[in-house]
């Protein structure tokens, strides 16, 4: 009556008999379910990898829909999540608990999330009236209570909240240097990273599992998930990077990524870049309609002496590798600029300073950008006929630099790259590089920028819709911060 029979589970839905079966391949999740004494079935098909915890609810409230209209009852309610507000997302976020049985509650890009530490599956969580609950594509029911101020009731556990904030990690050990990064391929990459002082392997895109080091080269998966007991076996270079890994008896050879050296990321563009400047020059931004506040470009130096800038697009060093700007400056709108500012003193008491890479940008580069870049890139660049918040001056490119050294710091992907080490959420990487990240993303949070969902060093202020698309180049911009007369705003 429960557990697995000839190809299906046994179990009950409701008191009735049911049987089922789900399955996944990568780009799909299904679920098989049937009532067989009552001659209903349903089958739910999704175009997400690893949704089964979707498709086997869907299923099974698609046969309590037709359990009730056979019978004539009333269809029954179905649970309905909401979104945590940000605030309150906001609110909840820290590290709950301490050893293995330790979680995260994360807040990132509008979502909070259940994270445990020492591997697993990381949950969405959403709200069931005013109850914390899992909900999304790996999971849902589980629900987590709130137990006062700081603390929250995982399982049969209560989890009380650091009353410190995650002190900075150290860098991660050497001998492990050579083994992070990507394994596979497009539709199935094996990320070896490190977490908490552990060598990890997040697999099948959701499974995260700390690794047990048997050798340099040889790890083994713990004894509970997917891949109990399993060996990682890695074949190193002659510099000691690792080129593969076969894991669980499939080898999986080293992804392509950014560059590893610190350099910076190139595109061949699609066109000359001589060419793309001429027409860029040549045409107009996008009409737009409404009332927008006069332009009040600001140069950030001139307010923060401390920031250091990095204009890499008055350089060849750029994704171009050509010149972009006739001078290295860095403007934006004047209560755009001072909350950068404020985000850098906050960073100072930390140790930390700012490094600008790009802010205010005319019109006819955005334009340049987006002519010159695959399609398949395109993410990573904004659309001219909608213009950029670049444009506007209410956006900053920037990073961190170390004040006793004056070095900049390196996260999980460079300046420009065009990959998904640049997500402000790519889980890979080290807990020092993932932690910088965080901070910087958290010193201009707190001054009312958000980062943009693919660059983890890119920030709009919240005023961008205030101000309009500006094509005005840099000498022409006043020292007092007003634009010289001719130039359109």
């Amino acid at each position: 009556t429960t557990g697995f029979g000839l190809g299906f589970a046994l179990s009950t839905l409701d008191g009735h008999r049911e049987i089922g079966h789900g399955g996944a391949i990568y780009g799909f999740a299904t679920q098989l379910a049937a009532l067989p004494d009552d001659k209903l079935g349903a089958v739910a098909i999704t175009t997400v990898d690893g949704a089964n915890a979707v498709t086997s609810r869907v299923a099974d409230v698609a046969l309590r829909l037709m359990l009730a209209a056979r019978n004539g009852s009333p269809l029954p309610a179905l649970d309905t999540t909401t979104d945590v507000p940000p605030e309150e997302a906001h609110a909840l976020a820290g590290r709950y608990g301490t050893g293995d049985r330790a979680v995260d509650l994360v807040s990132t890009l509008g979502h909070l999330y259940l994270d445990p530490v020492r591997g697993g599956e990381r949950t969405e969580l959403h709200l069931l009236h005013d109850t914390l609950i899992v909900d999304g594509r790996l999971g849902f029911g589980a629900r987590i209570a709130r137990a006062g101020v700081d603390a929250i009731v995982v399982g049969h556990d209560t989890l009380r909240r650091d009353a410190e904030p995650q002190p900075e990690p150290p860098p991660a050990p050497a001998r492990w240097q050579g083994l992070i990064g990507e394994y596979g391929w497009n539709h199935e990459t094996l990320y070896i990273l490190e977490r908490d002082g552990k060598l990890q392997a997040l697999i099948e895109w959701f499974f995260r599992y700390p690794l047990e080091e048997v050798s340099p080269d040889v790890y083994r998966m713990p004894n509970w998930g997917l891949y109990d007991g399993e060996r990682l076996v890695f074949t190193r270079d002659a510099n000691g990077r690792a080129t593969r890994v076969v894991a669980a008896g499939v080898t999986f050879p080293r992804r392509a990524t950014g560059p590893e050296d610190g350099s910076q990321f190139r595109i061949t563009p699609l066109r000359p870049p001589g060419e793309l400047r001429s027409e860029a020059l040549a045409a107009q931004p996008p009409h737009e309609k409404g009332t927008f506040r006069p332009s009040d470009l600001v140069e950030l130096v001139t307010l923060d002496t401390s920031i250091k800038l990095d204009i890499r697009y008055a350089t060849s060093n750029n994704f171009m590798g050509t010149p972009l700007y006739q001078e290295g400056r860095a403007f934006m709108q004047r209560p755009a600029a001072e909350a950068v500012v404020r985000a850098s003193r906050w960073l100072h008491q930390r140790g930390y300073g700012l490094l600008i890479h790009d802010a205010y940008r005319p019109w006819y580069v955005t334009k340049m950008f987006w002519d010159a870049t695959p399609d398949d890139k395109k993410v990573f660049v904004a659309d001219p006929s909608q213009g950029s918040r670049h444009n506007r001056g209410c956006a900053v490119d920037l990073t961190l630099y170390e004040l006793a050294t004056g070095r900049p710091v390196r996260t999980t992907g460079g300046y420009d790259e065009m990959t998904d080490r640049s997500y402000p959420d790519y889980p890979g990487g080290t807990s020092r590089q993932r932690w910088l990240r965080a901070l910087l993303r958290q010193a201009m949070e707190l001054q009312g920028f958000s980062v943009y969902e693919a660059e983890w060093w890119h920030f709009d202020y919240k005023d961008w819709r205030q101000y309009g698309i500006a094509n005005v180049p840099f000498d022409r911009i006043a020292p007092a911060g007003r634009t010289a007369g001719g130039a359109h705003e």
